[in-house]
């Protein structure tokens, strides 16, 4: 009976550390999965060892039956160890150390959301920090756990665990490749509607399908902008125009003043020459003083037609922010001019109050009223 089994154990399988086994699950604990290998007793599997992210039960990742390579990590006259994930790591550092060199695209579902990032398994573990994961700013990666995404090997070093994964990588790939198709359908001159993407103190970036094109604070009205969200949100739906693009830097320059009716177009349609305007003094200058008759639109005063009297700088009648009245002289629609005088208002007010000031004035010096002289008139009738 000894004989037949010493016969027996010497047909059982020997194993030697670091070989590469394939082994049948027949028992699944907590802890520790039970395989057999052809060794006298089952081999064992610790948890450590199943995956090469944490694991709580071996039952998430195992089950009964289920057969697959094992590398043998210990041998004993009592047991034999083994470890699934040391099979794994092998077969998945020398795939993504080739995906790397080409550049390939791979899928891979989060299985957790760490601080700084995402965590994949990928036969090892991969790490997506957080910046790498979308194009845009993400607060919050709760929902991500889960999820597969579209992945590129960003960094790897075998000798150091290291794997570092981006979606991002191949998000920009695409964006430049959309805009660069975008960019050969775009012509100068198109009015097209875009989206307000992100504003700057210099202006706003919209998108315009796929690509972002820049308009400037001086394009964004036709009066005068302070800041871009005084105009602008975020998010807004806006008609532009496509003044240039520059195909070398990837440039768009767009306007939406260009896409408006102007002030001036307004503005001499409501007004003719001899009309009586009101506006704001902006600006005064050697020559005059601009006032603002509608947003956008000025028209000059010159310094002759300022006051009623001689004045050698226009700050002598007027101050910046002063409101006043004005008489249109001019409009020059070719070279959007408007000409505009005080001076004839103050002439005209002048004149209307002549009659009574020179009536008060000959009443004084001649000693007498029109009262007087009716009253002699009348006693020549009695």
């Amino acid at each position: 009976m000894s004989e037949e089994m010493n016969q027996a154990m010497d047909q059982v399988k020997t194993f030697v550390e670091g070989e590469v086994v394939t082994g049948t699950v027949t028992k699944v604990e907590d802890k520790v999965v039970f395989v057999n290998v052809g060794y006298k007793v089952d081999g064992i599997i610790p948890i450590s060892e199943l995956s090469s992210l944490h694991v709580e039960n071996a039952s998430e990742v195992v089950s009964a039956g289920d057969e697959f390579q094992l590398k043998v990590i210990k041998v004993t006259e009592e047991e034999v160890v083994l470890s699934k994930r040391a099979v794994q790591a092998e077969v998945a550092w020398e795939d993504l150390q080739q995906k790397f060199e080409k550049g390939e695209i791979f899928e891979a579902q989060v299985a957790d959301v760490v601080k700084g990032g995402l965590v994949v398994d990928v036969g090892i573990r991969g790490f997506i920090p957080a910046s790498l994961v979308e194009r845009h700013f993400v607060e919050d990666f709760s929902d991500y756990k889960g999820k597969t995404l579209r992945l590129k090997v960003a960094e790897i070093d075998k000798e150091a665990n290291k794997l570092i994964l981006s979606q991002r990588a191949l998000l920009d790939e695409e964006a430049e490749a959309q805009k660069k198709a975008a960019m050969t359908e775009i012509k100068t001159g198109q009015i097209v509607e875009g989206t307000v993407q992100r504003l700057t103190n210099f202006g706003a970036f919209i998108d315009i399908g796929g690509i972002d094109g820049l308009v400037h604070i001086s394009q964004m009205a036709h009066q005068r902008v302070e800041k871009p969200s005084d105009v602008l949100n975020e998010g807004d739906k806006v008609k532009v125009k496509i003044l240039s693009v520059d195909d070398t830097n990837g440039r768009i320059s767009l306007s939406i003043k260009d896409t408006q009716p102007g002030p001036w177009e307004q503005v001499i349609e409501s007004i003719q020459t001899g009309d009586v305007v009101e506006g704001e003094v902006k600006r005064l200058v050697s020559f005059g003083a601009f006032v603002e008759i509608a947003p956008g639109v000025e028209g000059l005063v010159h310094i002759s037609q300022i006051a009623n009297r001689h004045i050698g700088t226009p700050s002598e009648a007027l101050k910046v922010g002063e409101v006043v009245k004005a008489k249109v002289l001019d409009i020059n629609t070719n070279e959007k001019r408007i000409s505009l005088s005080i001076r004839e208002l103050l002439e005209a007010e002048e004149k209307a109050n002549i009659p009574t000031q020179q009536y008060q004035r000959d009443e004084e010096t001649s000693g007498f009223s029109l009262a007087d002289v009716i009253g002699e008139q009348l006693k020549k009738f009695k």
